[in-house]
């Protein structure tokens, strides 16, 4: 059963077929209830048009024997009096159920004597058979309205169902009386049963039809879905990223799933690139210190007398450094956050600038969100590379300029090119091409400090300084601030 269903596809033409089921099952009996009901309703006032016809008859004193009701085709008719006893019914009538009085054989008729009697003496006779009730109508008037119960009746051999309507009528000669007529429920029987039929053929067709045309959108709606998953199940046989899923030429859901799909693995495909190259730079850097490294420890191994213990020493370092470097950003490329503690910039800028030469700080208070060893770093970094560069001075600026701290590192060396103002920040790169790895470093330390400084919610630009030099400018929100999403 969970394969049977097991798709998308079979399980909505299975919803989309039980929910059609169940709304044509509703409507279906809702139908054949107002059917029945409005034909049931009709078959009522046929009766009790026929009943009111007799009482007519009877409240205008028309003998019992003559009564043209008494005749009428397929209407059963039954006249009782206030004891329940039958006076008179319809000539062809059988048997009945369904109307109080099963008898079909009026009572033996008076004589006519005693009907004279009774008639010279109708006063009499009302003020003693009647009772409180019959007072609400007057002698000759007809009920207004009839009761309905449903039977049925034989005539001529011929049984069928009856809805019987009673209507009562005050007769001035033979007291309250009450109509029993009836009409035959063929008709409602026969459109119930029809409707029924139609709908018992009818229903499993249209939910064939319904399930099969489900089945066929929905099989056309998920085949540009099917498409996308061959070709991501190539491209991750293939591992080629540079494969794109087909975009289908709509504008719905799927077109944008497929767009989405493609520019995640543009985005993967550029990740995996870099770091294909990120593994390849720091191979060739690491290269060249364990080779020297390992030069250095052979010739000493050969030659103790020419072991360079200070150059094994430098080399050792520049290594472990440059390890720190790629752990770092590894860290930092796994999407780690800074700890949200307070950092007062003014007082890291001063302490990271302890020692060096030529370095002037002018800082006020900024305090920041961050990691207090992230941002530090930065700021070596960043003085650092002015080290490199600069003349005779450097200048550290701390500063706050609306709901940012500003740092900015000055040097007065020869700047940096406009053009070359973003690639710097890039891995492994290198403005001046004739630096040698031990002067110029590994080329880290930049991208680092950019990245950093964007988990921290900032920027890290390159600009020209008032001396001539180059400015890095480091800007972070205030302590408290709304730091929003990282950027990119």
């Amino acid at each position: 059963m969970s394969r049977l269903f097991g798709s998308v596809r079979s399980r909505a033409t299975l919803g989309a077929t039980l929910v059609v089921a169940v709304a044509l099952v509703a409507a279906g009996a809702a139908v054949l209830l107002s059917l029945r009901a409005n034909l049931t309703g009709e078959a009522g006032t046929r009766a009790e048009r026929s009943a009111q016809a007799v009482a007519s008859e009877l409240a205008a004193r028309i003998p019992l024997d003559k009564l043209s009701g008494l005749d009428a085709e397929d209407v059963p008719v039954q006249i009782v009096d206030e004891d329940g006893v039958l006076l008179a019914a319809s000539e062809d009538l059988e048997r009945i159920s369904g109307t109080g009085t099963a008898e079909v054989t009026p009572a033996p008729t008076r004589s006519g004597a005693d009907d004279d009697r009774d008639r010279g003496d109708d006063d009499r006779d009302d003020d003693s058979g009647r009772s409180g009730d019959d007072e609400s109508l007057e002698p000759g008037e007809i009920a207004q309205g009839a009761s309905y119960t449903n039977g049925t009746a034989t005539i001529d051999g011929d049984t069928e169902d009856y809805r019987f309507a009673a209507v009562e009528v005050e007769t001035p000669d033979r007291g309250r009386l009450t109509v029993h007529a009836g009409s035959p429920l063929a008709a409602e029987h026969s459109a119930v049963g029809t409707a029924l039929t139609a709908m018992l053929i009818g229903f499993p067709l249209l939910l064939g039809v319904v399930a099969g045309v489900t089945w066929l959108v929905t099989g056309r709606a998920l085949r540009p879905v099917e498409g996308i998953r061959r070709e991501m199940a190539a491209i991750t046989a293939s591992e080629d990223l540079r494969r794109r899923v087909p975009e289908p030429a709509t504008h719905d859901e799927i077109a944008r799933l497929a767009r989405t799909t493609n520019a995640t693995l543009a985005a993967l495909e550029a990740s995996v690139e870099r770091q294909r190259r990120f593994v390849a730079d720091a191979s060739h850097e690491l290269r060249s210190p364990i080779a020297s490294l390992r030069t250095q420890l052979e010739v000493a191994a050969a030659h103790p007398e020419l072991l360079d213990l200070d150059g094994a020493v430098e080399d050792t370092v520049r290594l472990q450094n440059l390890a720190g470097d790629l752990l770092l950003l590894a860290r930092l490329d796994a999407g780690e956050r800074p700890v949200g503690t307070r950092v007062d910039l003014a007082a890291l800028a001063r302490e990271e600038a302890a020692g060096r030469e030529g370095v002037t700080v002018e800082a006020e208070p900024v305090e920041v969100s961050g990691s207090r060893g992230q941002l530090g770093r930065v700021l070596a970094n960043l003085l650092d590379n002015a080290e490199r560069h600069a003349r005779e001075r450097i200048t550290v600026t701390v500063r706050r300029e609306g709901g940012e701290a500003v740092v900015g590192v000055a040097d007065d060396g020869e700047g940096v090119a406009e053009a070359d103002r973003e690639r710097i920040f890039e891995r492994f790169v290198r403005l001046d091409a004739a630096r040698s790895r031990d002067d110029g470093g590994a080329g880290l330390g930049l991208a680092i400090a950019r990245d950093v400084a964007v988990r921290h919610g900032g920027t890290l630009t390159a600009g020209a300084a008032p001396a001539g030099g180059a400015l890095f400018e480091l800007r972070l929100p205030l302590a408290g601030a709304d730091r929003g999403a990282p950027r990119a």
